[in-house]
């Protein structure tokens, strides 16, 4: 059996909180490539230790015009849903270097505090002791996307408590919106343990790395460069160079934040460098014209401040991370397995960092997903759809801050249609869908699609929380966009759906799916609140729905994609919801007979997602997995992914789209690091609901 903890992934989470704090490794060992955003441009990180006067690497490349440093062999990768831990081996000393994100859902402070903690650890192997040192350092390219940006640095000090902070000279927060975009502006701050003797000092990289390497220090000094001091402000970096491989190497003169610690004579008992990492965006969000900021400095409270509380809090925070990952490993293996458990793994860092937290003026608090590698939408319903179970499981309030800005906007005035909007602006500015046809036309709109989203997080919502003021607060949304789809009918027209890649359908039998249950939803709503008629009304409509839907979508051996298109088929994914709602419109008999026809369609990495195409969406698969409750099933349907896991060419962060013959993702770029992996917790919610 495979550890789900030592497997292979198709990139490895370092450092990851929201969006713009998303940084990976995309390859097997560590040495063999920059570590990168998402997005897959550089945000590089260096790392070093000289053993008895000899230089290896264990982290990055060279720098390109600098000095050959042999890479340390890795001899081992662990990643769980809090940590990732590398080891490595060199002349009779091992080495092991650790990032811990402490992001419990449950707990808002710690999940949105933009920290990570790295640690290096060094002891003797062989027995003997060496005289060993450790040398780490972080890019002005996560301080600033663009090359050649001026940039400054300095210092801050709170009693012992040091970091060095680097940002662009010119700081302009908020000042464009996008899809693969970096930050540039707001600070990087890096910091090492209060009390222990260590250097740093921010500089020229290759100046740096190439003193470290021949001397195993650092100059003691923050304008470090070979020739001549380095100026204030100056350029950040100047870009990539790529080679043959096609892996991102760095171009020489360009800045770094460095630190390096001298262990002195290292023996078996091991000895630490212990670091942390952190980010002030200064402004996260705007949100409608309002900028708000970061939900941990909503108080006033200063980046050192973050960084003295996060070293006050280490110890505890290591234990509690501890003990959460063991827990939570434990229970993804027992609810559906090892490859389920890899997943799992991989989602949980991959969902929280596809999020923003703000705080509104009003005390109201906002969670906003980015469509990372689609188009960069801000507050999208159909990821919120996807992503629900897993903020369900873990913390309701987390799906309401997510339903909140859609529902306000809705209210507001400026939406002028019946149905529910699709999103509220592209990251980071949620000042107004950008998707399809805007505020202004009703071209390539999702009315069924996002209608039926709402009302089935409203009532799912509502029964997880058994608090009523969410939905009482936005009334008369539910109304109106019941109301839509009751008019609109059993039958759809000729829409786009979430999975709008596959373009415009009309009679999709999984769309009407969601509008039956969206309609019985809405009958839940009603009766929680006391108007009887009206949920007995909806119930009625639903159910009368439920009953005429598999004539309809009868295909003999499946039920199809389409009413109107004989021969065709579809995963249904969207029933799931009637049985986490407790509705019971469709007999099982439904699931069951869908089940058995796609055991029989399954390709190498998976179940398609429906007739049309090779390929697959990662969460709907997990949901369609649970359709029938029966742990064989869900088995079955899940194996193929770890096949997937093993051999998926593109190595970026989960994808939710992939070819299933081929494993490739599906148009160049395609989907990655994309928070609707969350989804993928539905089996765990349905295990800890008893459903």
């Amino acid at each position: 059996m495979t550890d789900p903890r030592t497997a292979r992934a198709p990139a490895t989470p370092l450092i990851v909180h929201d969006p713009f704090m998303s940084v990976w490794s995309h390859t097997d060992e560590l040495t063999q490539s920059w570590p990168t955003h998402w997005t897959g441009k550089n945000q590089s990180m260096s790392g070093m230790v000289h053993i008895d006067g000899k230089a290896y690497r264990f982290m990055g490349l060279v720098t390109r015009t600098g000095r050959d440093v042999p890479a340390m062999r890795q001899t081992g990768r662990e990643v769980t849903p809090l940590r990732t831990i590398y080891r490595f081996e060199a002349d009779g000393v091992e080495l092991a270097l650790s990032f811990t994100t402490p992001v419990f859902p449950e707990d808002l402070e710690l999940m949105a505090r933009p920290v990570s903690y790295v640690d290096i650890e060094v002891s003797s192997k062989d027995g003997a002791n060496h005289e060993v040192s450790a040398y780490i350092d972080w890019s002005t390219n996560w301080a600033t996307g663009n090359g050649e940006t001026d940039v400054i640095w300095g210092r801050h000090r709170a009693g012992n408590v040091e970091a060095l902070f680097v940002g662009a000279r010119e700081q302009t927060p908020l000042h464009q919106s996008g899809d693969e975009v970096q930050i540039d502006w707001g600070y990087l701050y890096t910091s090492a343990e209060p009390g222990v003797a260590v250097d740093s000092a921010f500089g020229d990289a290759r100046t740096l790395r190439d003193t470290f390497a021949t001397t195993g220090s650092i100059p003691a000094r923050d304008d470090v460069r070979e020739a001549r001091p380095l100026p204030m402000p100056s350029h950040g970096h100047r870009g990539l160079n790529i080679n043959a491989n096609g892996i991102h190497q760095e171009r020489p003169a360009y800045n770094v934040c460095a630190w390096s610690r001298a262990f002195g004579k290292v023996g078996t008992q091991a000895q630490a460098f212990r670091l942390l990492v952190a980010y002030d965006q200064v402004y996260a969000l705007e949100y409608f014209h309002r900028r708000l900021r970061p939900f941990w400095s909503r108080k006033g409270q200063s980046a050192i401040g973050l960084v003295e509380q996060a070293w006050a809090e280490r110890s505890a925070l290591y234990a509690r991370v501890a003990d959460y990952d063991a827990a939570l490993i434990d229970q993804l293996q027992r609810s559906g397995g090892d490859t389920y458990a890899r997943i799992g793994i991989l989602a949980f860092r991959q969902c929280l960092g596809g999020h923003a937290l703000v705080e509104d003026l009003d005390g109201k608090l906002l969670y906003f997903s980015k469509e990372n590698s689609s188009n960069g939408c801000l507050g999208t319903v159909d990821l919120t759809y996807p992503s629900a179970p897993f903020f369900l499981h873990y913390n309701p309030a987390l799906l309401e801050a997510q339903m909140r800005p859609i529902c306000a906007y809705a209210m507001g005035g400026r939406w002028p249609f019946p149905y529910a909007p699709h999103d509220v602006g592209q990251f980071p500015l949620a000042n107004g869908q950008v998707y399809g046809g805007g505020e202004l036309t009703e071209h390539n709109q999702m009315p069924y699609e996002e209608s039926g989203n709402m009302l089935i997080l409203a009532a799912a919502l509502a029964e997880r929380t058994n608090d009523d003021r969410f939905i009482t607060e936005f009334w008369p949304l539910w109304e109106k966009w019941a109301a839509y789809l009751v008019k609109s009918g059993i039958d759809p027209e000729n829409q786009l759906c979430t999975d709008d890649f596959a373009g415009h359908l009309p009679h999709n039998a999984n769309l009407s799916l969601k509008a039956i249950i969206g309609i019985g939803a809405y009958g839940l709503l009603c009766r929680r609140l006391g108007k009887n008629e009206e949920a007995e009304r909806h119930l009625a409509i639903a159910r009368d729905w439920a009953a005429k839907w598999p004539g309809l979508a009868d295909d003999g051996s499946a039920f199809r994609l389409a009413f109107d298109k004989a021969g065709s088929w579809s995963q249904k994914y969207n029933l799931i919801w009637d049985r986490i709602l407790g509705l019971g419109l469709f007999p099982a008999d439904i699931a069951r007979k869908e089940m058995t026809a796609y055991k029989t369609r399954q390709d190498r990495y998976g179940l398609p997602l429906d007739s049309r195409e090779h390929y697959t969406k990662l969460d709907w698969l997990v949901w369609t997995a649970c359709l029938t409750n029966n742990q064989a099933d869900f088995e079955a349907l899940i194996a193929p992914v770890a096949t997937w896991l093993d051999d998926a060419p593109a190595r970026v962060p989960l994808s939710d789209w992939y070819d299933t013959q081929t494993g490739k993702q599906t148009v160049p770029g395609g989907f990655r690091s994309r928070p609707v992996v969350g989804g993928t917790y539905i089996k765990l919610m349905l295990d800890s609901m008893g459903k």
